[in-house]
């Protein structure tokens, strides 16, 4: 079966922007042309690529997109190779939870990035960035995930740990008698976003039981949520690797000293890998492996 380019280019447009109209000013096109491009495609191969109400890949979309970032990958390697800089960059998408990034991560992205590359980091919660890697939208994700999708393989990267922790004042104000459920329901806790699972994770590994019903503040991101903890909002988790400084010199104060909360995270990418992609892999593992605390290491089946 021979691939249409143009049809290839259209399906991940369509996929990126989520709107026909979008990808048909992109593409400069009608937005008949583009719905025919998708249509043929399908005809093509048989069978549905793209769910036409949230605008989502189905799971063989999500194969053909994963075809298609390798393609391009392919194409700059080789332009790279016959031509060096000749100035043509691939975009290169990887799914990242924020505190990866506003912690270890940040340097090797950069790296990344000066290479013959576009770099584009899409952030979400480590629970939730499988799925921007299963709707073909990235070439690899950190994530809290075991398991990896069909055709990748999960690398376990090592542990990203977290301290609770508030100022002083805070602390002599709320939980002047420790972590117990009375102070836990009436002081407000900072976390990231309503989709942030880390808070309710610790307090259960510290009561021993699920706690629910105590109030919440979102700050969605790490750096705003540690002002708001700097400053007397609230309480809350912050990775050990931000927080250290501000423990050493007092200006916060470690709740719960022998309860760090560790998450184990994993890198997914693709199992067969052109030699770019395999180099950006690289890069990831050895930097996250130099930083990050380090169990025992083993390769997740894909």
């Amino acid at each position: 079966m021979n691939f249409d380019s143009l049809q290839l280019k259209t399906f991940a447009v369509v996929v990126e922007t989520g709107n026909y109209g979008r990808a048909a000013k992109l593409l400069n096109v009608s937005r008949g042309a583009v719905s025919q491009r998708i249509i043929s495609l399908e005809d093509k191969f048989g069978t549905r690529l793209l769910i036409r109400k949230s605008m989502t890949p189905t799971h063989a979309g999500e194969r053909l997109l994963e075809h298609i970032q390798k393609q391009k990958l392919l194409e700059a390697d080789t332009l790279e190779r016959m031509k060096p800089c000749a100035g043509s960059r691939v975009r290169v998408g990887i799914a990242v939870n924020a505190d990866s990034l506003a912690t270890w991560f940040g340097p090797v992205a950069c790296a990344i990035a000066k290479e013959n590359v576009a770099l584009e980091l899409i952030v979400d919660d480590q629970d939730h960035t499988l799925s921007v890697l299963a709707r073909g939208e990235a070439m690899g994700c950190i994530s809290t995930a075991r398991a990896a999708p069909p055709g990748f393989v999960a690398e376990p990267i090592g542990a990203m740990e977290y301290q609770c922790v508030a100022t002083p004042p805070f602390v002599e104000a709320n939980f002047a008698h420790g972590l117990n459920l009375g102070d836990v329901l009436a002081a407000p806790a900072v976390l990231f976003n309503r989709k942030d699972a880390l808070h309710a994770k610790f307090l259960e590994q510290v009561l021993g039981f699920p706690v629910t019903g105590y109030a919440t503040h979102h700050f969605p991101s790490p750096e705003a949520l540690l002002m708001a903890i700097c400053m007397g909002v609230g309480y809350g988790l912050v990775p050990a690797l931000q927080v250290e400084p501000l423990i050493h010199s007092g200006d916060l104060v470690v709740l719960a000293p022998y309860s760090k909360l560790a998450v184990s995270l994993y890198w997914h990418h693709w199992k067969s890998a052109l030699p770019a992609a395999r180099a950006i892999s690289d890069a990831i593992l050895r930097e996250a492996r130099r930083i990050l605390t380090q169990p025992c290491l083993r390769r997740e089946p894909g």
